[in-house]
């Protein structure tokens, strides 16, 4: 299959290198100049384990280029996919202006049939809008082509993204045509073969199903920080609540950590869109409001406690261990650390930071105004507290007593819950985590 997918961003430049990987040929367009010029010398703009082995491989294989020349790109392929982003507008909505310029594009060049798919994240009727922007231009041209519009939308997990597509639990594919249904389960029909995960249905569906799964597995966040809080003021172990929940199967283990709320570029996002739709249809969606007001809230929990135990923040150093939204990316976008880093240096106070891949993406958001440091234990010297923000795993198990050596006062807070507090306190650090009883 020739396939031309628009945007290398994050989802373009995994979902483009996976379908070369299976095969096909694949050509990432985009608008900039230097990111092209950089994937084809071989760099890769974001960190995705296994992603540049994949898109090197692929590249010397041929399967896989770069180009800023869409006209080309649109006209060598059968499938267009549009990846291109889809950012928070000032309503809270997703601003779709990139996928409709996109969508134009495609119809003032395409010369025959086409399948244009939208990867992106949009909002229910997006695809109409797609459809309508192509065949405005069609008509301009005084040309009579067949096409058809599909969603398709992305369940990648950063991290993770490279075996979420290629071993998908599930496939989801909204077509209202027999046509582009049936090429899309042909294209897909590679990643079904033990088991046929492709679930077809409307278009307007298919748009919905992606809001929803982020907007259910956000709600499982925030509601598991609200009953961490909970537990912190009537001596509960939220430790031992969620294990107790889990078990039930209606419920099931997934997704019931708590800690400083979730960032990143889908959950924030996408619950604000929905509830932007569901305003648009005059719904108020009150759950999904709650969910977002509880997030927000949650990510400045950690500093809060700081100035519960310590006081006056005012002039004291401290070190935060983790900077990206989640581990293995380098995502800063909404990440819970920036709410933490943010609210210390408005009191006055010294930050040291250390993350294993995000630290550049940090100094795009923090510029000079804390202290990178070179290793995790750079960070402790003379250091009120700790900070940990994001559970990468060489965290997991440190070397506490260096660490104790090297702290002015043996203070942790853990945002995400990473220590047995009763270990702690047997190591001699006063410790403070999220829904967990200190007593």
């Amino acid at each position: 299959m020739k396939i031309c997918m628009v945007g290398t961003g994050y989802v373009g430049l995994v979902t483009g290198a996976c379908f070369a990987d299976m095969g096909n040929t694949v050509v990432c367009v985009d608008i900039d100049t230097d990111k092209v010029a950089g994937l084809n010398r071989g760099e890769i703009p974001i960190y995705e384990p296994g992603l540049s082995e994949m898109v090197t491989r692929n590249r010397k294989a041929g399967r896989l280029g770069f180009t800023t020349d869409l006209d080309a790109a649109v006209n060598s392929s059968l499938f267009c996919f549009i990846a291109v982003g889809t950012p928070q507008g000032e309503n809270g909505g997703a601003d779709l202006r990139a996928v409709l310029s996109v969508a134009a594009a495609i119809g003032r060049t395409m010369n025959d049939y086409k399948l244009i798919v939208t990867k992106s994240t949009v909002p229910v009727g997006t695809a109409a809008k797609v459809e309508a922007a192509v065949k405005e231009q069609i008509d301009k041209r005084g040309l009579d082509l067949e096409f058809s519009v599909a969603s398709n939308p992305e369940f990648l997990k950063e991290g993770a993204a490279i075996e979420d597509f290629m071993k998908p639990d599930r496939i989801v594919v909204g077509c209202d045509d027999e046509k582009g249904g049936g090429l899309l389960r042909d294209l897909y029909s590679v990643f079904c073969r033990t088991s046929d995960r492709l679930l077809a249905m409307d278009v307007k569906s298919a748009e919905m199903t992606k809001y929803a799964a982020n907007a259910m597995l956000a709600t499982r966040i925030s509601f598991m920080n609200e009953v961490a809080a909970i537990c912190d003021k009537v001596g509960a172990d939220i430790a031992h609540v969620r294990v107790g929940i889990g078990y039930d199967p209606r419920i099931g283990s997934k997704f019931l950590f708590p800690g400083l709320g979730y960032g990143g570029s889908c959950f924030p996002k996408d619950v604000r869109a929905l509830i932007n739709t569901a305003a648009e249809n005059g719904i108020a969606a009150e759950v999904m409001q709650a969910v977002d007001v509880v997030n927000n809230r949650q990510k400045a929990v950690l500093f809060a406690r700081a100035g519960e135990v310590i006081g006056d923040l005012g002039g004291k150093i401290f070190a935060v261990w983790g900077l990206s939204f989640k581990p293995k990316t380098d995502d800063m976008r909404e990440a819970p650390s920036l709410v933490l880093i943010k609210h210390l240096l408005a009191n006055g106070c010294h930050v040291r930071v250390y993350d294993p891949v995000a630290m550049e993406e940090a100094r795009k958001e923090l510029g000079d105004r804390v202290e990178y440091m070179a290793d995790q234990y750079d960070c402790l010297n003379g250091v009120e507290a700790l900070f940990l923000v994001t559970e990468w795993g060489e965290f997991r198990e440190p070397d506490f007593a260096r660490m104790k050596s090297l702290m002015k006062s043996p203070l942790i807070f853990d945002g995400r819950n990473q220590y047995e507090p009763s270990r702690m306190r047997d190591k001699g650090f006063e410790y403070y985590c999220i829904g967990r009883n200190n007593d």
